[in-house]
């Protein structure tokens, strides 16, 4: 009883400093709440105003370029990095560009996907054939559109998840150089492509069945937070590599006594780190040498329930989570799933209509490519708790560097030969503007 008398008694003293202070703190409160509602509004209202083109590439038979020529699409066609002014921000709410790299199986057809600004559609229809003069691009209608937006329902089961890097976004992936697949080669059949396991899979899809992967990316501009060694206090991600190799090198710095010299009665330090940490740190700066994006990653498994069964779509889903395990490097980062639709225990959702609203949400977030600007309601951190029977769980980024969007986001040559690519023999070009009519 002593112990609740205190606790009631220091609250309402604070209660009552609060109100006492409010004419201090409750203006700079709501200014903040304002500001932060106000530019909201604006990006949202410039977000719907935007158009947007679907490009679908389909690939040139003989492939021989690695995937460094990918790089190039994404450096130059992708990369939109620009620092915006107080009117660009706060009145006319322009975000930076985004982009979407998609590969999807229906019913065993491979496709891939580009999603762009539709202002800038022109470079990156160009870009794309200054490095693969043999593809064919072209505009297509939205292949998420087959599947109904109140999915799932009683016609089609619906599954779906997000991924992020598991240890800090400084740590690289395993890349398409450790597979050895920016070395020249006499025979391209012999090359170990890491892509080749995902389409073949969506290549052996059986009929009714579809598996998308999105990869939604912009220039990085993630921000971190400080944590002491001199860190500033809100910082970008080159920064924060830096930072974490400082980290790393703390348990290992000695610090002695000067005793002799200009210096004598200092501390000079000394880093003895072991080969594994140098080795971890050299991956980290071959990491930053190249530019980053932002990079949200999100994969949807439907089924119609027509041709399968809910037995046949456990598989399919069962099956798609194992979906990016060759690009984990155990000793560096690793690609893990998050935010699944589903629930970790029955009464989280005894009546069954959150987890409807989590696969209907999540179903119609891939079709609008949402990643970098959700509704405000899923703006925020909810913490456990409540993300535990709501499902309002925060959108997760991290950043990659273009050497592993590349890895992850690539045209593959004849490694892979699964039958339902679609590939083709030569670009269709279009007949010069200055024909005589």
């Amino acid at each position: 009883m002593i112990i609740i008398s205190i606790i009631g008694t220091i609250l309402s003293f604070v209660l009552m400093l609060a109100g006492k202070t409010a004419f201090i703190w409750a203006p700079i409160v709501l200014m903040y709440t304002g500001f932060q509602l106000w530019h909201h509004f604006v990006t949202e209202r410039f977000v719907l105003g935007m158009t947007w083109t679907l490009f679908e590439i389909e690939v040139p038979r003989d492939v021989e370029k690695s995937p460094l020529a990918m790089e190039l699409i994404f450096t130059n066609a992708m990369y939109h990095a620009s620092q915006k002014g107080l009117w660009e921000i706060w009145i006319q709410g322009a975000p930076h560009f985004w982009f979407s790299l998609e590969i999807a199986g229906f019913n065993g057809e491979v496709h891939f996907y580009i999603r762009s600004p539709s202002r800038i559609r022109d470079l990156v229809e160009t870009q794309v054939y200054a490095q693969y003069p043999q593809a064919k691009v072209k505009e297509v209608e939205d292949y998420t559109l087959s599947v109904p937006f109140d999915a799932p329902n009683d016609d089609w089961y619906v599954w779906g998840a997000e991924w992020k890097l598991l240890n800090d976004d400084a740590l690289p992936l395993r890349t398409y150089k450790d597979y050895g697949l920016d070395q020249p080669s006499d025979k391209e059949t012999l090359k170990i492509d890491p892509l080749t396991p995902t389409i073949e899979y969506l290549g052996a899809l059986k009929r009714g069945q579809q598996v998308w992967i999105q990869h939604v990316v912009r220039p990085s501009l993630k921000s971190y937070h400080g944590h002491g060694h001199g860190e500033p206090k809100h910082h970008g991600w080159v920064d924060e590599a830096h930072a974490v190799m400082e980290r790393m090198l703390d348990p290992y710095r000695q610090y002695r006594l000067q005793e002799g010299g200009p210096k004598a009665g200092t501390y000079a330090s000394e880093v003895r780190a072991p080969r594994t940490i140098e080795e971890k740190m050299e991956k980290i700066r071959e990491k930053i040498a190249k530019l980053g994006f932002d990079v949200g990653i999100r994969l949807m498994c439907v089924a119609d329930a027509r041709f399968n069964t809910v037995e046949d779509f456990n598989g399919l889903r069962r099956s798609s989570r194992l979906m990016f395990r060759q690009y984990n490097a155990p000793d560096s980062n690793s690609l893990v799933r998050i935010n699944a639709t589903q629930f970790d225990s029955p009464f989280a959702d005894p009546t069954g209509l959150a987890i409807w609203k989590l696969k209907n949400r999540t179903l119609n977030w891939y079709r609008l490519r949402i990643f970098y600007h959700p509704p405000l309601w899923y703006s925020f951190d909810y913490g456990p708790t409540i993300t535990a029977f709501t499902g309002a769980k925060p959108l997760v980024i991290s950043v990659l560097n273009v050497e592993e969007l590349a890895t992850l986001f690539h045209f593959p040559g004849q490694v892979s030969q699964a039958p339902s690519f679609k590939r083709v023999e030569s670009r269709v070009a279009k007949p010069p503007s200055n024909l005589p009519m």
